[in-house]
């Protein structure tokens, strides 16, 4: 960042012979896709969208790995509409991996589902999938000639690219086993070693970014969506009650995807986790839009579902989802049977427990039925895999309720902020809260940066973290280390040393790093002279406060 405000509009000119060594300083994109990336796994994205401002003011064209890193950021900060622009030129630009799509995508998900944008997510699948169904059949009639031409040289070139890896990750712990000597770094005067450092560096944190990916999958250069987004989609549309929109999403998605059996489809294992989370009534309802538009289900789900509702002793959905599965020509299997006879018997409805009983004679059911969904349930969750159903289950029964609208305003308020119209943005905050919406870190992190931008504002700044530290204390938010960091930057430069030192105490417990050298030397430009000379002898309880909290704040970043 301060490298960066250096060159900022211009500031060193080119043309003159004495700025050269300083022009040698000046980062590029591939400076900027380290900075970003270690900002998006370090957690501190507010900071990387500081840095994607700077970026056009040192006059830095974004490459294709730089593009990939700025949806990152965006989809971290919840930046929907700049990801959405950022679509456009990763559609159009040329040689983007189908590693780089894949982060995309994922990127471009993941903000709609933090919006509760459920329909612009189930387009963007719907059109993965079928983009992928067409690809496979193009893909299958080259695959036949290309095993035959190129087999030997993918082995050989498998083997190189294997050991290519192995030398450049031999290289790289070299490289971090053996920092170089004062000799032979003063002698690389084009820094060639610290340069392959920086570039393995960056490889590895790229790997390790990859490893955040979960909803989109790449295969032979194709994308798919995998069972992670498919659970979150279903928590969603359950949890804003659109369960028919939910069904057409699955209906159109099942003749989208591949060939599966029955009771392996998207729309079966969807059902199944909706009973084993007690939601009969959204599992029925399902069922009931499949029915309608054709779709099996298979008998599992039927049998699965009258088990729940027979243990819930659901007396008019048992004889409405009986009709409705002789309709469809469904067989139950013993188990059903016998939870349903059970179910009547205890009800003194002994005639039509005896005619269950003569039912299930008559039909010859085995015993072996009882166990298909439990069949199910370990295929999908069993040996390690994550399935579907597992990953319904975890999203929905252990995960916290999403409230989208906080994103949005979150949104409002940051654009407010970074054009300085700070009324506005209060304006906004107060809507927010009127509307039953509790402000984030991210809302006060906007509010915090956009009155240092304006500048003078640090009373609105201390309002502020009253606000924060009532929050907080109710456990409505968490602290993290940009708001903090951001607090203590704007107090220590107004000389608010009572509140900088409560900031420092909160950082130091929480064991956050604080950048002293930073506060150093913001105290050396601003408040060198302040509390030199000795107190005066009559001053307020205030006065005596300020100057303690200053005294010891000067203490702490080393100057006493």
């Amino acid at each position: 960042m301060e490298i960066g405000h250096l060159f900022k509009d211009y500031r060193v000119d080119p043309r003159k012979k004495s700025n050269r060594p300083l022009l040698s300083m000046k980062p590029n994109s591939f400076v900027f896709s380290l900075a970003l990336t270690g900002c998006i796994l370090h957690g501190i994205t507010r900071k990387g969208d500081q840095l994607l401002e700077l970026m056009p003011r040192v006059g830095l064209k974004a490459d294709a790995d730089l593009l990939i890193i700025m949806a990152h950021i965006y989809e971290k900060n919840g930046r929907r509409d700049e990801i959405n622009k950022l679509k456009r030129y990763v559609d159009e630009t040329c040689g983007l991996s189908g590693f780089q799509f894949q982060q995309f995508y994922n990127c471009l998900l993941s903000c709609h589902l933090k919006h509760g944008d459920m329909d612009s997510a189930t387009r963007l699948i719907l059109d993965m999938l079928r983009k992928a169904s067409e690809a496979k059949w193009s893909l299958t009639a080259v695959t036949s000639v290309l095993e035959a031409m190129e087999g030997a040289r993918n082995v050989s070139d498998f083997q190189s690219h294997e050991i290519k890896n192995s030398e450049s990750t031999d290289k790289f712990l070299l490289l971090e086993n053996r920092a170089p000597t004062y000799a032979k770094f003063i002698k690389d005067r084009n820094f060639s070693i610290l340069e392959g450092e920086a570039r393995e560096s960056l490889l590895l944190l790229s790997e390790k970014l990859k490893a955040q990916i979960e909803l989109v999958i790449s295969k032979d250069g194709i994308l798919h969506p995998t069972e992670a987004i498919y659970a979150k989609l279903v928590r969603g549309f359950l949890e804003m009650n659109r369960v028919s929109d939910l069904a057409a999403f699955l209906i159109k998605a099942s003749k989208e995807e591949s060939p599966v059996s029955v009771d392996n489809s998207v729309v079966v294992q969807v059902i199944d986790a909706c009973i084993s989370l007690g939601l009969l009534d959204h599992a029925h309802d399902l069922i009931d839009e499949m029915r309608f538009s054709g779709v099996k289900v298979g008998s599992s789900v039927y049998c699965s579902l009258l088990k729940a509702y027979c243990k819930e002793n659901r007396g008019p959905e048992i004889t409405s989802l009986l009709k409705d599965a002789r309709k469809a020509g469904i067989q139950l299997d013993s188990s059903c049977y016998e939870a349903l006879i059970q179910t009547r018997v205890h009800q003194n409805d002994s005639s039509e427990a005896l005619r269950l009983f003569k039912e299930m004679k008559l039909s010859n059911v085995s015993s072996s039925g009882s166990e298909e969904f439990k069949r199910l349930v370990e295929s999908c969750s069993g040996h390690g895999e994550a399935g579907l159903m597992s990953k319904l289950l975890e999203e929905i029964k252990y995960n916290q309720k999403v409230d989208y609208g906080v994103h949005d305003w979150n949104n409002v308020i940051h654009f407010f902020c970074k054009k300085k119209m700070m009324h506005d943005a209060q304006k906004a905050l107060s809507k927010m809260r009127a509307l039953g919406y509790a402000p984030n870190a991210h809302t006060f992190h906007s509010l915090v940066t956009g009155y240092a931008a304006v500048g003078g504002k640090y009373v609105e700044v201390t309002e502020l973290w009253g606000e924060m530290k009532k929050l907080a204390g109710s456990r409505l938010m968490k602290f993290d280390h940009e708001l903090l960091d951001s607090c203590l930057y704007c107090f220590v430069r107004g000389g608010f040393f009572l509140r900088a030192m409560e900031i420092i105490n909160v950082m130091e417990a929480e064991k956050m790093f604080i950048d002293k050298y930073k506060y150093r030397s913001l105290w050396l430009k601003y408040h060198r002279k302040l509390y030199k000379g000795k107190a005066p002898k009559i001053q307020t309880e205030d006065q005596y406060k300020r100057r303690e909290a200053a005294l010891s704040f000067k203490k702490w970043i080393g100057l006493t």
